[in-house]
Parts: C-alpha cells; sequence; structure tokens
C-alpha cells in the first residue's frame, strides 16, 4: 500500500497527485451541482466546493501548477464566451441595448459601492470583501483578476505588503509575512465560496420581490413581448407598385429614393411566371413585389410602392415558375470577409441574397455587408444560378465540426498580450492591466465581429465552443477550490459568516434599486429584466429561473445583451478595489 500512500499524501508535487486531485474535484462537483433544493441547483459551483473540502482535508497541490491551471480555465472561458456573444453584441446596442447597459453598469456600480461602504463599517479587509462580491454576483472571472492583482501588488510593492500586514494587525506568534499575506490571498477564494450559494438564492429573491411589488403578471407581460416582436426584425411582404412617382424607374433609383434597406426576392408583372429582380429592373404600374423588410419601415415602404398584396410566399412558390430558394451556409475560406457586392456577377444571373443569419442574429443581405464562415444565406433565383452560388460558398456542414484552433489561440495570445498592457490612472500607484480575464474578453468580442477583416477565420462550432468553455470554468474552480480550501472552516468560524450576510445585501441591494428604477420609470418589460438582472450578475441560475417564467426569448436576448459590457466592469471593478485599497 506504499504507493497508495505516495500516490495521495507523500508526492503531493507529483504529476499523477495533482491530476488526481482535480478530476475528483470536478468529477464529483458535477453530479452534486445537479441536485436541486427547493428548485434552484448551483450547478457546477460545486466543483469548487469539493476543491475546498479536499483542500481542507490536506490534499494541496504544488502552487505554481495551482497558479498556472486558474489562469489558463480562466483565459479559456472568458475567451469562449466572447466568441459567442460577440457578433451579436453591437447588434444588440441599437435598439435598446443602450438603457439596458447603462441599468447593468449601474447594477455593477452599486455593488462596488456597497462593497466599499461594508469595508469602512466593518474594518474587513478589502481582498476579503472582493471575494465577497466576486461571489456574491457569482462571477468567476472579476474573482481571477482580483487574485492576479493581488498577487502582483504582494510581489511587487514592499510597501504594499508591509500595510496589509499591518492592516491584519501585524504578524501573530508562529506565523510569517509571508503566512500572512497567503492567508490574507485565501480569503479571496474563501470570501467567494461563503457568498455564493447565498447569492444564486439572493438573485431569485430579488427577481421575486421586484415582481410582487410591481404586482407584475408574467401572462401579460408575454402578451407584450409578442405585440412587440411584431415591430421589430425583418418581414417579408407583397407590394404593387402603384406609386405614379417611381413607374418607370429602376428598383436601383427607387432604392435610392426610399433611403432605408430593402431586398426584392422576386418580380411578376401580369401574368407572366416571377422572375428574380435586379438593380436594373424597371418597375410598372401593377407589377407585384415580393420584398424583405425591416418590420418597423414596412408600412412607410408600402406607401411609397403603392399597396400591400395578401399574398405570402407559399403563394410565390405555387406559381409556375423557375426560381427556387434556398439557404446556403457560407463553408469555403475564401468566402471570408467578402462583401456581398463582390458577388454581382450572380445578381447578373438573377440571383438575390435576402436573409444572413449570424449567430442566431438576422440581418438583410445589403451589398455592404461582409460574409463570415457560418453565415446562413438566403438565396433566391434560377436553379442553376443557385447551384452555382452554392458551389462558390460551399455549403459543407462537414467543415463547419472542427474548431479554428489557430484563430482561437492567436486570438488569446493577442488577449494575454492586451491584457497585460498597463495604463496609468490618476491616484493609483500601481498601473491598471485589464488582466487575464479582461484582454481576452475585449479581444474575443473583437475578433468575432472583425477578424474577417485579417482573413481570420472565428467561426466555432457551438458545441466546441461550450466544451472549451466547460473545461475552462471547470479548471478555474476547481483550483480555486484546492487553494483556498486549506483554513477554510476556521477562517468561517472566526467570522466568515458574517461574509455570508454581508454578500446576500451585496447581492440584493444594487437589483432591488436598479430594477424598481428599470420597471417604475422606464417601464422595462419583466421578462427582459429577468434577463438584465441575469446579465448584470452574470448568473445562469437566475437566466434559467427567467426563462421558466417566459414563453419567449427576451429574456436571453436581454442576457446577451448587457453579459459582455457586465462581464468586462465585473473583472474591471474587482482589479480596481484591490489595486485602490491595497497598493
Amino acid at each position: 500500500m506504499d504507493w497508495f500512500v505516495d500516490l495521495l499524501y507523500t508526492n503531493k508535487d507529483g504529476v499523477a497527485h495533482t491530476m488526481l486531485m482535480f478530476c475528483i474535484a470536478i468529477a464529483v462537483g458535477i453530479p452534486l451541482g445537479r441536485i436541486k433544493i427547493f428548485g434552484i441547483s448551483l450547478g457546477i459551483t460545486l466543483v469548487l466546493f469539493v476543491g475546498i473540502i479536499l483542500g481542507q482535508l490536506g490534499f494541496t497541490v504544488n502552487d505554481h501548477v495551482l497558479h498556472f491551471v486558474k489562469e489558463f480555465g480562466l483565459i479559456l472561458f472568458v475567451y469562449t464566451i466572447g466568441l459567442q456573444v460577440g457578433p451579436g453584441f453591437f447588434a444588440s446596442l441599437k435598439k435598446g441595448g443602450m438603457l439596458m447597459n447603462g441599468l447593468a453598469a449601474a447594477i455593477v456600480l452599486l455593488g462596488v459601492l456597497t462593497t466599499v461602504a461594508f469595508h469602512y463599517l466593518t474594518k474587513i479587509p478589502m481582498p476579503t470583501l472582493v471575494g465577497v462580491l466576486s461571489g456574491a454576483i457569482t462571477n468567476t472571472p472579476g474573482l481571477g483578476s482580483a487574485q492576479q492583482a493581488f498577487s502582483e501588488i504582494v510581489t511587487n510593492n514592499p510597501e504594499a505588503r508591509a500595510r496589509l500586514i499591518e492592516e491584519v494587525g501585524g504578524v501573530p506568534e508562529g506565523m510569517t509575512p509571508d503566512g500572512v499575506i497567503d492567508s490574507l490571498a485565501g480569503t479571496l477564494g474563501q470570501g467567494y465560496a461563503c457568498a455564493y450559494p447565498l447569492g444564486v438564492v439572493g438573485i431569485i429573491l430579488s427577481l421575486i420581490l421586484i415582481r410582487a411589488i410591481f404586482k407584475i403578471a408574467p401572462e401579460k407581460e408575454t402578451e407584450a413581448v409578442k405585440a412587440q416582436e411584431n415591430t421589430d426584425g425583418s418581414t417579408a411582404i407583397t407590394l404593387e407598385v402603384q406609386n405614379p412617382a417611381i413607374i418607370g424607374k429602376s428598383i436601383a433609383q427607387v432604392a435610392r429614393l426610399f433611403g432605408r434597406r430593402f431586398v426584392i426576392s422576386r418580380h411578376r408583372r401580369g401574368e407572366n411566371p416571377p422572375t428574380v429582380a435586379t438593380g436594373k429592373t424597371v418597375l410598372e404600374a401593377g407589377d407585384l413585389l415580393f420584398v424583405i423588410v425591416m418590420k418597423h419601415d414596412a408600412e412607410m415602404l408600402t406607401a411609397f410602392f403603392g399597396k400591400v398584396v395578401d399574398w405570402g410566399l407559399e403563394d410565390w412558390e405555387h406559381l409556375k415558375s423557375a426560381i427556387v430558394r434556398r439557404r446556403i451556409i457560407v463553408t469555403r475560406e475564401n468566402m471570408n470577409g467578402r462583401p456581398l457586392s463582390r458577388l454581382s456577377a450572380y445578381q447578373a444571373m438573377g440571383v438575390t441574397f435576402t436573409r444572413i443569419n449570424r449567430a442566431g442574429v438576422v440581418q438583410v443581405a445589403t451589398p455592404s455587408l461582409c460574409l463570415q464562415i457560418g453565415d446562413r444565406v438566403n438565396v433566391v433565383g434560377p436553379e442553376s444560378a443557385v447551384n452555382e452560388v452554392e458551389k462558390l460558398l460551399g455549403n459543407q456542414l462537414k467543415r463547419l465540426d472542427h474548431p479554428n484552433l489557430v484563430s482561437i489561440f492567436l486570438g488569446i495570445a493577442v488577449g494575454v498580450f492586451f491584457g497585460s498592457i498597463p495604463f496609468a490612472l490618476p491616484g493609483l500607484s500601481q498601473p491598471l492591466k485589464l488582466g487575464l480575464a479582461g484582454g481576452p474578453l475585449i479581444i474575443a468580442i473583437l475578433v468575432s465581429c472583425w477578424g474577417y477583416r485579417s482573413h481570420l477565420i472565428t467561426y466555432t462550432p457551438i458545441a466546441a465552443n461550450l466544451m472549451i468553455r466547460e473545461i475552462g470554468i471547470l479548471l478555474f474552480l476547481a483550483a480555486v477550490g484546492i487553494g483556498a480550501g486549506k483554513g477554510f472552516l476556521q477562517a468561517v468560524l472566526n467570522g466568515g459568516y458574517w461574509w455570508v450576510l454581508i454578500g446576500f445585501c451585496i447581492t440584493t441591494i444594487p437589483i432591488l434599486i436598479i430594477g424598481s428604477i428599470a420597471r417604475g420609470i422606464f417601464k422595462m418589460n419583466y421578462h427582459s429584466l429577468t434577463g438584465l438582472i441575469s446579465g448584470a450578475v452574470t448568473d445562469p441560475p437566475a437566466l434559467a429561473y427567467a426563462n421558466s417564467l417566459a414563453q419567449n426569448e427576451a429574456p436571453n436576448v436581454a442576457y446577451a445583451t448587457v453579459y459582455p459590457l457586465t462581464m468586462f466592469l465585473r473583472v474591471l471593478t474587482a482589479q480596481l478595489l484591490i489595486l485602490a485599497f491595497c497598493s
């Protein structure tokens, strides 16, 4: 049995011991996280608590290995999040996004102010309270950013190190200054672990309380969302040309006169079979047009052309015609970044591009829109010409099965570089850095939006994205738990139970204040509000609760709208608190 003792206890720096500890924490924590109590589960966060138990029992891991795994897992997690939400991020800001992001930023700011207030009221060291803050709003990358900033301060700033030791009461008998600093660093993870469970509960309780205060009926909110959806997005209508001002003009001339985005996919004159409209098609009175337009522009476009005809897509397709429509997926690398205007030769053959679906965001296919790998393009035209477009764009799903690892690791490298650039701010003795969480997150969003301009293929299959993300966050949580486990029980008994109460206040106070403002003053739909709050505290369990109330996508849309900015602010403010109060 010597080999068993050596594996578990003696050779704690060994690769086998390290792998065993991480695998146990993850393999045991995942199924435990699926257990629901009063309909609420903590999910993969239980990996953190299993890691804490292992650390409390004395199963440690080499500090350098622990630090590397923690940071590497965090980078994988935030980068893949950025890749997922990036394509729709800027589009989401165009309608209601500015208000939502402003309210989400206010929740972040109030949480920070509440944390600072508790620091002065209780004299609890700021590193501990930043851990409590991160747990209270269930934000793991913020914890990682704070830990990195704290590590750099105590390593590179002897004066700050001395002040921190003095703040916690000096060096107790039997301890060394390094031991005091290590203990203080450990309270970051311990505070996070203490505040997290009640943080999840507090978020959902706040949503329930807002619903009760304003006497909200979810069914009526659902009806309001459906009514709003009827005015958003794109729609297809059939118009009859009656306006004398456009008769005799080409479609290209009419498009310049109208000044709004629309695409005409089919044209019919008299009893003739439908044809594909081009910019050179001259309009005559009585012509029928099948038009793709944004819903909020539909009424204006109808008045501009003439009148609406009660024809849908099925009516056009029942007519004898050589026109077909097909959804084609862009899979050829040489199409990445190519604008639709470059495909004018196919438009001359009678092909029209109507819509493009990119990462769930549907856009009208204007000539200036650039294609990206993974785009789903709606194409209308003669079958032979559509077949040629299909060959050009690729439409081979197997090519999308493999993640583009070159762009992923290149993006991470740029993100790490960007996150390491110091920014000097007045009043801070140490420069601010976006860190290993903020840098990769911002670069991932930018790369997913505009990487095609550098011919980067940024498309990552959903399954691959989720796999990389889950591996990253699981490694991070296991590393934080194992590192924070040593002395965790003692910390809780020596006053850590106050961290739970403080964390609950940090969770609920900002949500109730900003949630009441959003509902009472801005009259925000409750389903959108629940998604906004879930995104502002980056909490998937809260989003799951919001989705259980809604029969629509409003919570998911609001969550995705505020998530990128909120994640960045959480990472930034956690680091700022450490720099401002510890350096």
